[in-house]
């Protein structure tokens, strides 16, 4: 079996894509993955939507070189934006996190009232037409990658981003791969009536599918075999900041497998 078709390669802004590594390790341990945390520049959802496209060729092509035979791209902002860059820039599948997203929420809605919270750049994008309700909470993502995940200070913030859906969706998107962590007090806040989509549960899914119908990983016997599987992690900044939460994320010290590069 040629091993270079083994990798999956996963990028994000920064290090929220790790939720999005964590859900597809769960379904798929023994598979190679390349993560890809452009922390030298995060925040994407700040920028221009020029500067996000830039950002993503860059990203698409890094991976590319480490020859990983599939692309997910999971940050909300570039899925929104810049998707069409990442395809241009890839000769291998590439999948986002808004469109399984899209399709878990329109499966479970009951009133067609559908939220969508993310980063103000993949808010005022087209890119979930689905919503009705559309509000942004940046803030929470400096706050989760200080490891405020709960306490008073993320409390304040889930009511000031979140109160608007409470009797106004039954089903509320969360559009940054940072909310994940914060999911249970996010659920608790708005109670029994509004069901979350976690778009990190939802591509690894579709991530699952694709390899097992996928002949070079040999389908599900192929990949059980694989029991050294490696996981490498690039970031263009690294400091104990980014260590300790790259922890929490994950729920692992993973110092010893990331590395510097720049883009």
């Amino acid at each position: 079996m040629d091993k270079q078709a083994w990798p999956i390669g996963v990028f994000d802004s920064g290090l929220g894509g790790l939720t999005v590594v964590k859900e597809i390790k769960k379904l798929l341990p023994n598979v190679d993955l390349i993560y890809l945390g452009d922390t030298a520049r995060v925040p994407y959802g700040t920028r221009s939507k020029e500067t996000i496209r830039k950002f993503a060729k860059e990203d698409t092509r890094f991976l590319i070189s480490k020859k990983v035979s599939c692309i997910v791209v999971a940050c909300n902002t570039v899925s929104s934006l810049a998707l069409d860059v990442v395809i241009k820039n890839s000769n291998v599948p590439v999948f986002g996190v808004i469109e399984p997203a899209i399709k878990k929420a329109l499966e479970i809605t009951k009133s067609k009232k559908i939220g969508i919270v993310g980063t103000r750049a993949t808010v005022n994008s087209d890119a979930y037409k689905v919503a009705t309700l559309r509000g942004h909470g940046s803030m929470l993502v400096p706050l989760v990658e200080e490891g405020f995940i709960e306490g008073a200070e993320i409390n304040l913030f889930i009511d000031k981003y979140f109160k608007e859906f409470k009797g106004k969706v039954d089903t509320l998107i969360l559009g940054c791969t940072h909310y994940p962590l914060i999911k249970s007090r996010i659920n608790k806040y708005l109670g029994k009536n509004i069901k979350l989509v976690d778009p990190a549960e939802e591509v690894s899914k579709v991530i699952y599918e694709y390899i097992m119908r996928t002949d070079s990983f040999a389908g599900k016997k192929g990949i059980e075999k694989n029991k050294n599987a490696e996981s490498k992690y690039f970031l263009t900044d690294v400091n104990e900041r980014f260590l300790q939460t790259a922890k929490l994320f994950l729920g692992k010290d993973i110092s010893k497998h990331i590395k510097k590069i720049e883009l």
